[in-house]
């Protein structure tokens, strides 16, 4: 714990001085890292690690010499040595990587993947850790290898306990992400699904180790696009389940909370993110899903739910399954007279009745106003959900060209106050910008107030 501290003052202290600490360090680090006592190594190693943002212009000369010593030292008998040199070999990823493949990034990866089946279960999680940092620097510069890789992160699947599997599935989600379609093979979706599906199937609704697959699933389903397809309907179905599941709780614990608990809505949310996966991934192919099930309905639900991060999800799915499948979302855009009664699910009001045991009356079932909701949603202090929400808008506008003029009035004073806000961030500008972008004949009126 201690060495931890320090190594956490020297990071800030490599950030304050960067280079002008070297002078005082690189004695030091030469002493240590080269040390015969396992432990005086080791703590050169983390030392090596913690100035590796502050001083890396410095370092960066040593490092042809340090970067091989490091991989080497993956392979000491002493499992905290293993574990600390993992870490710090993420550090720096970002100079490996920048290097010819063959001078450091091949060995790299091989070590690593063999420590991820490392017999000690510290060295494991490290070396997952560290594997995951690899893959967001080198993206699709793993794609040679990828065999390799997918061989070793499915093997740990049978090796890795419950802790570790969690870190598992972000180094897979992460290697998803990297290299995208290229995932999107044959002998690739064979060797990975199973394990996954497998796992899937073992886990129950309540279960809060759903929460990292499910995550992991969402990128896995978008780098595979169509190679999903195969096991597309029993996840989707199950993520439309889960959010029916958590909707109807969270109403029934607002009704008689003498009876129910509050749900726990991640489960919500990263369900919600893993139907945004499979509509990014399938695209058009999704729209089969969505016609048999009441995915737009559940999601007007949860496009007003009182927690930021539930909306933020909802307007993600909204704008790809308008990229995805429109048709199914033009219904639900908006109507000329919104409709002010409060909006509950006949789905949700049978499973209440369900769980009371009782009967109980229900509303009709109306979609009611998208645009509305979404306008509401453009406040940029709540910056991911004012975010999501105008990405969706500019998705919306793109399919309707000029007929998104009736529903110009809804957004527009929001988007030209966001867009003059200063300070307001890039990816918030550009999705305002999309939408000004859009053939609307009624935003010619008002191009003075866009300063772009």
């Amino acid at each position: 714990m201690r060495w931890k501290c320090s190594a956490a003052a020297l990071d800030v202290l490599a950030g304050v001085f960067r280079d002008d600490l070297l002078p005082v360090l690189l004695p030091i680090l030469k002493e240590t890292l080269f040390h015969p006592d396992w432990e005086a190594k080791e703590s050169g190693i983390l030392v090596l690690g913690a100035v590796a943002e502050g001083c890396l212009s410095g370092i960066s000369p040593h490092l042809p010499e340090l970067i091989p010593f490091l991989i080497n030292s993956l392979s000491e008998k002493r499992a905290l040595v293993r574990s600390i040199t993992c870490w710090t070999l993420s550090r720096y990823a970002h100079w490996v990587v920048s290097q010819p493949h063959e001078a450091y990034l091949q060995r790299l990866m091989t070590e690593l993947l063999k420590r991820i089946l490392d017999s000690n279960k510290r060295v494991q999680e490290a070396a997952c850790s560290a594997f995951a940092t690899l893959e967001e620097e080198a993206c699709t510069e793993l794609v040679p290898y990828l065999s390799f890789i997918l061989e070793t992160l499915v093997f740990a699947f049978n090796k890795y306990q419950h802790k570790n599997l969690l870190i598992l599935y972000d180094a897979i989600g992460t290697l998803a992400d990297s290299v995208g379609h290229h995932l999107n093979k044959p002998e690739f979706i064979n060797m990975l699904m199973p394990p996954l599906i497998q796992k899937w199937n073992q886990l129950k609704d309540e279960d809060k180790d759903l929460f990292p697959l499910l995550e992991c699933l969402s990128s896995v389903a978008t780098a595979l696009r169509s190679g999903f397809l195969p096991y597309a309907e029993p996840v989707f179905q199950r993520c439309v389940s889960l959010v029916e599941q958590t909707l109807a709780q969270s109403v029934a614990s607002q009704t008689h909370p003498d009876q129910f608990d509050p749900p726990d809505k991640d489960f919500m949310i990263v369900a919600l993110d893993l139907l945004s996966g499979l509509a990014e991934g399938l695209e058009g192919q999704i729209e089969q899903f969505v016609i048999r099930s009441n995915t737009m309905t559940l999601l007007y639900q949860c496009m007003q739910d009182k927690m930021p991060e539930v909306r933020q999800s909802s307007f993600a799915l909204l704008g790809d399954l308008t990229k995805a499948c429109f048709q199914h979302v033009k219904p639900c855009i908006g109507k000329h007279k919104p409709q002010a009664s409060y909006f509950v699910c006949h789905l949700l009001t049978v499973k209440i009745k369900l769980l009371l045991g009782n009967t109980c009356g229900c509303s009709q079932c109306t979609l009611g106003d998208f645009l509305p909701i979404l306008g509401q949603n453009l406040d940029p202090e709540f910056i991911s959900v004012c975010n999501n929400a105008t990405w969706a808008i500019g998705e919306i506008s793109v399919q309707l060209g000029s007929d998104m003029k009736q529903y110009i009035n809804l957004v527009l004073q929001q988007l030209i106050t966001i867009i003059n806000r200063p300070y307001t961030p890039k990816t918030l500008q550009e999705n305002t910008g999309k939408f000004q972008r859009s053939k609307v004949e009624a935003l010619a009126t008002e191009r003075e107030c866009w300063s772009l």
